[in-house]
């Protein structure tokens, strides 16, 4: 069943031509990887398909229905969620209120709820809380529950990044360079960990990662972007031994062979 479609989309910026033309079909369940070059124009597919950029021409569809030039957060509350390259926690509070502000995307209760902390609203903050300790409970974070964010180490911050995106119950999952800064072991825990999630929580995810062992080692297909536009797509055995690919990576090839 497909989730996500990229039909042809382009995005241009004054005269510059970011991405151009880019097909994407996304099938329920799928892990996809997208590489490339810096400035291909990963980050610019993620930030079009999440709403924060709207394509020049063409239609992007999460679900058979039409998102283009959607706000973010309604985008989200359809089912999207995404982390960036840069982890973005907010440092300054605990690990559970983090995992709780996304949970708060479907939250039912109004402000007047909150300010006077009406039953339903506290029945349903109390129910928010189990749940993001159980989320917690998946990466051993749950002893760490009161501690502040911005105190982890830099992989379980990763890793929380991840869980909070997970609270907004995404049916579809873009993960932008969620390796970036890890050493191997915490590389090596990620990825079990995003084929672990991937399974429990019945997603599909799209992956940008520079780390080719990462990509070659979990996804089952990939795209390839060189200038805005894609010069490759197949299996990891095809991509790695592609002309073009090797080319764009400037013969990087053996670093994943």
């Amino acid at each position: 069943m497909e989730i996500l479609n990229l039909d042809n989309i382009t995005i241009k910026f004054g005269g510059l031509t970011a991405v151009k033309d880019f097909k994407l079909e996304l099938q329920h369940g799928e892990l996809v990887g997208l590489i490339g070059p810096n400035g291909a124009g990963k980050t610019t597919v993620f930030n079009m398909i999440s709403g924060i950029y709207t394509p020049s021409t063409n239609k992007i569809y999460f679900q058979n229905r039409d998102i283009t030039g959607m706000k973010p957060d309604r985008i989200a509350k359809l089912g999207i969620a995404r982390t960036f390259q840069n982890v973005r926690l907010m440092d300054n509070l605990s690990v559970i209120d983090n995992v709780m502000i996304g949970f708060h995307l479907h939250l039912h209760s109004n402000l007047a709820s909150a300010i006077f902390r009406f039953p339903g609203y506290v029945r349903e903050e109390e129910g928010i809380y189990q749940k993001s300790i159980e989320l917690l409970h998946k990466v051993d974070l749950e002893f760490n529950k009161e501690v502040q964010a911005g105190s982890l180490p830099y992989g379980q911050q990763r890793k929380l990044e991840i869980i909070r995106a997970l609270a907004t119950r995404p049916k579809l999952l873009l993960l932008d360079e969620p390796a970036a800064g890890m050493n191997p072991q915490e590389t090596k825990e990620l990825m079990g960990f995003i084929q672990k999630i991937r399974k429990d929580f019945d997603l599909t995810i799209l992956l940008i990662e520079h780390d080719m062992k990462v990509v070659m080692g979990i996804c089952e297909r990939i795209i390839v972007l060189n200038y805005g536009q894609t010069i490759a797509e197949g299996n990891p055995a095809e991509i790695q031994h592609n002309p073009e690919v090797i080319k764009a990576y400037l013969g990087v090839e053996a670093q994943y062979a």
